[in-house]
């Protein structure tokens, strides 16, 4: 029994780096992390050629053109607002000054 044991540590000690490094490889590919080899250098990513760099930077330009579209959509709740809430007089006033400056 003694004899599997003595002979079980060297292999278990050889084969947890790798073990682990595989698995620590699979778990950033399955959630989007970009990729490395031992030597630290970048993998290509799962988007082909695009570098984290171009990825950012397109992250960034979608991130403003949403922040302006909620902005605009904002101005547009506040108007729908003011209309509703506003008395009914006021509305038709507003209409009716809109139509005779035609």
């Amino acid at each position: 029994m003694s004899s599997n044991l003595a002979l079980l540590i060297p292999i278990a000690a050889i084969t947890i780096g790798p073990a682990s490094w595989a698995f620590t490889t699979w778990v950033r590919a399955k959630h989007g992390y970009p990729l490395s080899d031992r030597k630290g250098q970048m993998l290509v990513t799962r988007n082909g050629d695009l570098s984290i760099d171009r990825q950012t930077e397109l992250l960034k330009s979608e991130n403003d053109r949403l922040t302006g579209q909620v902005s605009r959509l904002e101005e547009r709740i506040a108007v729908l607002e003011r209309i509703a809430t506003d008395p009914a007089e006021r509305t038709s006033r507003e209409i009716e000054a809109l139509r005779t400056r035609d």
